[in-house]
């Protein structure tokens, strides 16, 4: 799918908007139970969960000192969080491309 850059960047400041953007988090709530279940998969299957996550874990916990640890346990989660959210974003793309194919109009 080819992304005209324009228009990528025009719909990113149009999310400046809160109430556009509200409108993308009312959906995002009510669909949220299901999607987590999409974003768990894509997750599991891109490695960052199951037996890597948890050797990460257990390698930050090792650090010797505190503030190794520490800082070692932040770093993994803001990179959990970063992964998490592109995952995340992904899926709402992929989500809003089902959602175009598929308008009521279409249907009829």
């Amino acid at each position: 799918m080819p992304i005209d850059e324009a228009r990528l960047e025009a719909a990113i400041e149009a999310l400046a908007d809160r109430d556009r953007l509200r409108e993308a988090e009312a959906a995002v709530i009510a669909a949220a139970p299901r999607l987590q279940s999409v974003l768990a998969v894509a997750m599991e299957e891109g490695g960052w969960l199951g037996d890597a996550r948890a050797d990460q874990v257990r390698k930050a916990a090792a650090e010797p000192g505190e503030d190794e640890r520490v800082t070692a346990l932040r770093t993994l989660l803001a990179e959990e969080a970063r992964m998490g959210m592109m995952v995340g974003v992904a899926v709402g793309w992929a989500l809003a491309g089902e959602l175009q194919e598929t308008k009521p109009e279409q249907e009829e």
